[in-house]
């Protein structure tokens, strides 16, 4: 891993809330993710599965976690199961977690090899009355390949048929919405990563450049900073490729007059950050893009202060909708018989913002957290609004990430990245 090791107490106490609303007599089972194939010998990089990170700090294949509360035998608590390292693996990919490690980086105490979970397994089934799959139910999910989760929990069922069957994933929507404080510097060590990378490109940008030339300077700038690079597939879209939502090509050039829109932000630890900045290619906005651009930057900041506990994310976006729509009415893109006559379900500033201004981000970038529960202290999310003109060749999104606080205003984290046009001309002409 490049990142630095995490201290393992946040991943205790993550357990520790985790059992505290498991049914009594219960054990819970979290397996990594598959390393997948690509073609011949070739495979992704590894991405662990974020649930069992987020309850153990282990960041390898092939690992299993179980949590049994009220298992009789104390030791079976808590167990992890582990690829066995050996001299070979050792040689050819680098050496697994020892139990020594392991323990270090999780808190957890009994540490198995991989080939005995069979065995243990099968001892502490015979002491629960419910097991805890882990499905995905994230309300944007469309997975179409079996994961390893669902091939554990296949043969579990099948194994063990006489067991109760409960859920995993709305105990882990409510716990991993609401970040603790190591999560919370997390994340901002990847904004502060991106906020480098932001910088460097000011300094690049030029007519002429290239969007894939722009994306090699911010995966630069992520390496450098111990990041593995992009938290999701970067968009850096010129001129009217910024219309569409998720233009991920990168391949056009960057012509005097267009503006730039990026959707690029670092990770680290697993960790998300989500950033949104529009620039303009010859370092100057015109009049009409700034007049734009401030009017993003208005609802960005007052949606902003809308984020307060008790909000609920479904009336959010109404009121949001409603600071856009007087914004659209004033740059002329909207009249009053627009709205007048608009379409209850689809509102008439959808036609220039058809998206979402907040989700939860975290260990994913479209984060766990139930939508119809209102907002709590230490939910982080995104606000990023934005006005896409087709007519007009450009499109305009601004985004930063926030800390919902107790009282007050939310804390965003990425404060410190240009968002004013003037400051942004002014850094892109220095």
């Amino acid at each position: 891993m490049k990142y630095s090791p995490i201290d393992k107490s946040l991943f205790i106490k993550n357990r520790e809330k985790f059992a505290k609303l498991m049914k009594s007599k219960s054990l819970a089972v979290f397996n990594s993710n598959d390393i997948y194939p690509i073609s011949a010998d070739s495979t992704m990089p590894f991405q662990q599965h974020r649930d069992i990170f987020y309850l153990s700090g282990v960041d390898q294949e092939e690992s299993v976690l179980v949590i049994f509360p009220d298992c009789p035998k104390e030791k079976h608590r808590e167990i992890l199961f582990l690829k066995e390292t050996n001299e070979h693996i050792a040689i050819w990919e680098g050496e697994k977690l020892t139990k020594e490690k392991a323990l270090k980086t999780s808190g957890i105490k009994t540490v198995y090899w991989l080939q005995d979970m069979e065995k243990i397994l099968f001892e502490i089934m015979t002491q629960c009355d419910t097991v805890y799959i882990n499905t995905n139910e994230h309300y944007r999910a469309n997975v179409e390949v079996e994961t390893r989760e669902d091939r554990f929990t296949k043969w579990l069922k099948e194994k063990y048929p006489a067991h109760s069957v409960a859920k995993s994933n709305p105990i882990l929507q409510k716990l991993r919405s609401v970040k603790e404080d190591i999560e919370i510097e997390l994340i901002q060590t990847a904004c502060n990563i991106t906020e480098k990378a932001f910088r460097r490109v000011l300094g690049f940008v030029k007519p002429g450049v290239w969007e894939y030339e722009i994306e090699a300077e911010l995966m630069h700038e992520f390496l450098r900073n111990r990041s593995k690079g992009f938290a999701y597939t970067p968009i850096i879209a010129s001129s009217n490729n910024a219309n569409v939502l998720h233009y991920i090509e990168n391949n056009q050039q960057c012509q005097e007059g267009d503006l730039i829109l990026f959707d690029t932000a670092a990770e680290y630890a697993n960790y998300s950050s989500d950033l949104s900045r529009t620039i303009p290619v010859s370092g100057r906005y015109s009049k009409r893009q700034k007049e734009v651009y401030n009017a993003v930057l208005k609802v960005k900041n007052e949606a902003t202060k809308m984020l307060v506990p008790g909000t609920v994310l479904t009336e959010y976006h109404v009121e949001v909708g409603k600071l856009m729509t007087s914004e659209l009415l004033s740059l002329g893109l909207l009249d009053k018989a627009d709205v007048q006559n608009e379409n209850p379900d689809w509102p008439a500033y959808k036609k220039y913002f058809m998206h979402g201004t907040s989700h939860h981000i975290g260990l994913d970038t479209h984060d766990y957290g139930i939508i119809t529960d209102p907002i709590e202290p230490n939910m982080v999310f995104t606000v990023e609004p934005g006005i896409y003109i087709p007519d007009e060749g450009f499109g305009i999104r601004l985004e930063d990430d926030v800390v919902v606080q107790k009282t007050g205003e939310p804390v965003n984290l990425m404060q410190n990245i240009p968002i004013e046009a003037e400051e942004i001309e002014e850094l892109m002409n220095a």
